[in-house]
């Protein structure tokens, strides 16, 4: 809803009262800034409407995401120091030395932006912190297991993202458009990727995407775009690989969703200046084409395929077999592994629903509990709607250690159709709707104590629908 100064006033007011922080005053351009966005919630889902300038834009998020923003950087500070033993003040400076000078002047106006409204929200942060915490997954995840090294450190890498995905068309799909899936799965103290953002830039392409609070790219990663681009990824397991020198791969990924009109200009903004760091397998989709791509982007090596019939599914294994071979250490004949079982459950369900495959389906697809290694329904670290959770691990697979607080914390499904209207449906918790309670969980597993502060429950979730410019 656009406010009018009236209400915007009462709005403030009523923030104010419910906020234990004492809201500095807003002058009136930036309450002309925050005339322009948008903010409501839905079903665990917060949706936010920013446009204008990199800076105006990036201010609306800061101010108005201000609360989920200070919880979500005290979560990632205590993780980060629990599992390196670094300080995070640490990791912000090598940070700024690593990645600021690098990061394009349309992402840092957006990132300062955000700084501002935080501040106007009496949330302390700096420019610095902001461009640490958008690269953590390459920093905690890339950089850091290299870093280690340096100090001849043996101590355990932290765990990765893990996620199931499919992309479908042509001879594949009910109506021969572009379906594509997707769900996340994480460390449970780090899945706060539940912000809907619909960003209209003054240049490029509008977005509509999954985030985490004060993100300026996606991350889990879920877009549309106006250019009929669609996309997600799964993140290459056993990946090995990082350059200093390259571009930040969460500066990468924003350009080229604003920028790019084709897959063709999307891939080749992401190869450009690759540091390595988040290596995804990504799953694209052109709704106007109806082509769909996958982009295996390592560090040494590259596959690229590209098909207007078919599919290609996602589940944290590389298909390439340079980058397989030469990056991963994976063997990907282990069923046991999470990775594998979950491709050998796509092919299955790919097969069994080919011609088929719709919205409704794709639903059912990131729900599902089938287990391929013991061959029957399952929930646990092999499932697609996977619930490390829940899994004894006796091979010590991904998190890392049995019953790990891990696994599926969303769902999306988008098809042609919702493409064309900017739009897309997603739940939020476990993607079969299971509910998770956080103190039950930890009082069963005394030995994840330490994630009392950070770990949160996330009841059951409906599917909800989001579209590009709604209103409360």
């Amino acid at each position: 809803m656009k406010l009018n100064p009236a209400l915007l006033c009462a709005t403030f007011c009523v923030l104010l009262l419910a906020s234990p922080r004492v809201t500095a005053a807003l002058s009136e351009q930036q309450q002309g800034w925050l005339q322009k966005a948008e903010r409501h919630e839905k079903h665990g889902w917060v949706y936010l409407h920013i446009e204008g300038s990199p800076h105006d834009r990036g201010f609306q998020h800061g101010y108005l995401l201000a609360k989920e923003i200070d919880e979500s950087l005290q979560a990632r500070r205590k993780v980060w120091h629990y599992t390196s033993g670094m300080e995070w003040s640490w990791l912000v400076e090598k940070s700024k030395e690593m990645f600021t000078p690098k990061i394009d002047a349309e992402n840092l106006a957006e990132i300062d932006g955000i700084v501002e409204g935080l501040r106007a929200a009496a949330v302390k942060s700096s420019r610095d912190e902001i461009v640490a915490y958008n690269g953590w997954f390459e920093l905690a995840w890339y950089w850091w297991p290299g870093e280690k090294k340096k100090i001849n450190s043996n101590s355990p890498n932290p765990p990765k993202q893990s996620c199931s995905s499919f992309i479908a068309t042509g001879y594949m799909t009910a109506d021969g458009g572009v379906v594509l899936g997707h769900n996340s799965m994480i460390g449970y103290p780090e899945a706060d990727f539940n912000v809907v953002l619909d960003l209209t830039p003054e240049n490029g392409h509008r977005i509509l995407m999954q985030t985490a609070p004060g993100w300026i790219h996606s991350g889990t990663d879920f877009f549309v775009t106006d250019a009929g681009l669609v996309g997600s990824e799964t993140t290459i397991g056993g990946f090995d690989g990082f350059d200093e020198m390259g571009i930040p791969e969460f500066a990468r990924m924003r350009r080229a969703t604003q920028d790019a009109s084709s897959i063709s200009e999307w891939c080749e903004i992401m190869k450009k200046g690759n540091n390595g760091g988040y290596a995804n397998s990504w799953l694209l989709g052109d709704i106007r084409t109806r082509e769909i791509a996958r982009l295996e982007l390592g560090l040494k090596h590259v596959g690229f395929e590209k098909k207007k019939d078919g599919y290609f599914t996602g589940s944290n294994i590389a298909e390439n077999l340079k980058v397989l071979r030469f990056e991963t250490d994976v063997n990907d004949t282990d069923i046991r592994l999470s990775s594998i079982a979950r491709r050998v459950r796509w092919k299955s369900l790919m097969d069994q629903y080919l011609g088929k495959i719709d919205l409704k389906l794709a639903k059912q697809f990131e729900a599902d509990h089938f287990d391929s290694f013991v061959g029957k329904e399952n929930p646990g670290s092999r499932s697609l709607c996977g619930h490390f959770e829940l899994d004894p691990q006796p091979w010590g697979n991904w998190p890392g250690s049995p019953f790990g607080p891990a696994g599926t914390f969303d769902a999306k499904v988008i098809d042609t159709s919702m493409a064309k209207k900017m739009s897309f449906a997603a739940r939020w918790g476990s993607a079969c709707g299971r509910p998770f309670d956080a103190a039950k969980f930890l009082d069963n597993h005394p030995q994840f104590e330490w994630m009392k502060d950070v770990l949160k429950s996330r009841p059951a979730q409906p599917w909800t629908e989001f579209q590009a410019g709604e209103k409360n």
